[in-house]
């Protein structure tokens, strides 16, 4: 009876049927009064009973939600039963589910930014901190020859920084959903071109022999981005590469996607890193002294944004492949 809707229902129903056992009483006499008594109060207890359970079941559910919202693990309330309350209660599961879910995703979220932005200070520390070291030596450096060096060292490192900062910011974007990836058909030989072509000096400096097996076809995709997705691995792959090394870049057309199959003879990917290559900041024991970690990490969303998919095969001693997937179909 705390429930005043309930109170006052139970007292009007009990009020109408005395007036009714009354009318019945005056106006056909006492058997019939008695009679509209008994039903009144029959009808006002099955009614009260239902009603009781209606609102122990929404007491129920407030309580749910009660501990739903202190944060608390709150048991599971799905039902097989029909009716208006079985559907609330299964609706209200289903909304708690899902605010559980977000709310562990956007804990996960914060523990990666933090972990994020502690990677982000220790890149940057390393080449300021040089920075500041070769500002103090040139402040007392009378050497021209060393004044000379230690500018190139600072333009070295203030390049380093740069691309850093750039590549953070893409990748920034690129989780936010603030750049719009604007796909057209694009040839594949003229795009892998293009992505090459800063690297030819490299190729002739490091005796790297360079061979292409591309199809006369057009894949659907970001030119910009892709050519910048293509030029990450490029670059990895030259890094991890001697002297006399190879790169071949190869292409496969079928009926659900085209493929872009990079391949190097470097010093390959241990086993245990393989399946972290493309994690932020992660770092394998074959990587070199100045990689960040986030060159890889930026090609796998630029092609994943594009519905595509990479694909890494590696051993160590032989060499890497990598094998870019762009479905023609939503898979």
């Amino acid at each position: 009876m705390k429930n005043k809707d309930y109170r006052y229902t139970i007292l009007l129903g009990s009020a109408s049927a005395i007036v009714l056992a009354l009318c019945g009483f005056f106006f056909s006499g006492m058997m019939a009064g008695v009679l509209c008594l008994i039903l009144g109060a029959v009808i006002l207890f099955i009614f009260s009973y239902f009603t009781k359970k209606r609102y122990e079941k929404i007491e129920e559910l407030n309580s749910y939600l009660v501990r739903v919202l202190a944060g608390d693990d709150a048991p599971g309330i799905l039902d097989q039963e029909e009716g208006e309350i079985s559907i609330l209660r299964t609706n209200i599961y289903k909304a708690a589910t899902t605010l559980k879910y977000q709310n562990e995703m956007l804990g996960n979220d914060k523990k990666q930014l933090a972990a994020a932005i502690a990677d982000i200070s220790h890149q940057l520390k390393t080449p300021l901190t040089s920075m500041m070291v070769m500002n103090d030596l040139l402040m007392d450096e009378e050497d021209a020859d060393k004044r000379s060096e230690f500018l190139k060292t600072q333009s070295a490192q203030l390049e380093r920084m740069n691309w850093l900062i750039q590549t953070l910011l893409k990748l920034s974007k690129l989780d936010a959903g603030t750049i719009e990836l604007k796909k057209e058909d694009v040839k594949l030989k003229e795009l892998i071109g293009t992505a090459v072509k800063p690297f030819e000096i490299q190729f002739e400096l490091k005796n790297i022999e360079y061979k292409e097996a591309l199809l006369d076809i057009s894949i659907n995709a970001d030119k910009n981005w892709t050519i910048e997705a293509l030029q990450n691995i490029i670059k990895n792959c030259i890094e991890h590469m001697d002297e006399g090394g190879s790169l071949s870049i190869s292409a496969e057309d079928t009926s659900i996607y085209t493929s872009i199959s990079l391949r190097d003879t470097g010093c390959g990917i241990a086993k245990e890193d393989v399946p972290h290559i493309f994690e932020r900041f992660y770092k394998g024991k074959n990587a070199g002294k100045d990689s960040v970690g986030i060159g890889l990490a930026l090609t796998k969303a630029i092609i994943e944004d594009q519905r595509g998919e990479i694909i890494v095969k590696s051993k160590e001693g032989e060499g890497t492949e990598f094998d870019i997937r762009f479905y023609k179909t939503i898979i």
